[in-house]
């Protein structure tokens, strides 16, 4: 069981849980898939002690959360709506956002929607990238062979089938493979994140590493099997399954800024990094996050940062929270 205080807010017509520990301006915490709000203890333990309120809701769809029926009901615009609510239950003004993963997604639009709601904001793992020229669902590789793993994960069924079979075989090949222990991004790497074969599934293509990495313990691996035992996995690939409708909401504020101080850090063995074109969208931030007091690569993490490299990860938000 978690040491942090627990509890359940009624938001937009749904429950979301939220872990929650110190005093002192709020900072949110969103995790990423397949996460849920435990992937934030260590800042749950750290942040407090520099004087801060840290809160990490499970997001709709994970762990003691909700998850709406309708798939549709997952858009970024669902999430921002969700995050503007927990700040009116607990009647703060404002926030700092963090996020990981699609967490670092929806704290970027956060941001960019509500500057005076949300005061600051910090993404590990994705970039503030402007909208695409065309729907992810054209943009992504697909052939007869391959699909890319959006498309895998845009198929209803065809994903939560696959993960369910064995929770804790799925969760140990994606966190291990997504990892900075995969090592280095030679193309040759096993990746969660890339394309899946037609034929099999995503699991397959990832070898059994035998063993938690390094950076998870077997009591916070079983929190995490355990939720995802619970929940399924339908509400987390839900967010997949928007990705076109994120893309046509998207044009409702096209071009608009992200005007508070931000930060933007990175694991040096993420496999989002080694995508083609990553490195340009990165350097490129300045023009869409004016503000961006800093952007950082850490070495030897991977794609689950806050987890891998709490240390680091501590450091760089508590200076950046202590600048605002």
């Amino acid at each position: 069981m978690s040491a942090f205080n627990q509890s359940i807010l009624e938001i937009n017509g749904i429950r979301l849980s939220v872990a929650a520990q110190g005093a002192g301006p709020l900072v949110l915490l969103l995790h990423g898939f397949p996460e849920t709000s435990h992937a934030w203890r260590h800042q749950l333990a750290v942040l407090p002690a520099a004087g801060f309120r840290a809160l990490a809701p499970d997001l709709r769809g994970y762990g003691a959360s909700e998850s709406p029926e309708n798939p549709q009901q997952y858009t970024s615009l669902d999430i921002v709506g969700d995050l503007v609510g927990i700040l009116d239950a607990l009647g703060e003004a404002d926030a700092v956002v963090v996020g990981n993963d699609w967490g670092a997604t929806i704290a970027w639009q956060a941001a960019q929607l509500w500057p005076d709601r949300f005061r600051a904001v910090a993404a590990l793992g994705v970039p503030m990238m402007g909208r695409a020229p065309m729907a992810p669902s054209r943009l992504f590789p697909l052939s007869e062979q391959a699909w890319f793993y959006t498309h895998y994960f845009s198929q209803a069924g065809l994903a939560e089938n696959e993960f369910g079979r064995d929770v804790a075989a799925t969760l140990r090949k994606i966190y291990f493979w997504a990892s900075g222990e995969a090592g280095p991004r030679d193309g040759r790497t096993p990746n969660p994140f890339g394309l899946v074969s037609r034929e099999a599934g995503l699991l397959d293509a990832l070898p059994d590493p035998g063993a938690l990495p390094s950076w998870l313990s077997g009591a916070d691996f079983d929190a995490l099997v355990s939720a995802f035992t619970a929940s399924g996995f339908r509400g987390g690939l839900n967010y997949y399954r928007n990705l076109d409708r994120n893309w046509d909401l998207q044009a409702a504020f096209n071009g608009m800024l992200v005007p508070v101080p931000a930060l933007y850090l990175v694991g040096e063995h993420d496999p989002g990094l080694a995508m083609p074109g990553m490195r340009d969208i990165i350097d490129a931030m300045p023009k869409l996050v004016p503000d961006l007091r800093d952007s950082l690569v850490i070495p030897s993490a991977g794609h689950w940062l806050q987890q891998e490299a709490p240390d680091q990860v501590n450091a760089a938000l508590i200076e950046f929270l202590r600048g605002l």
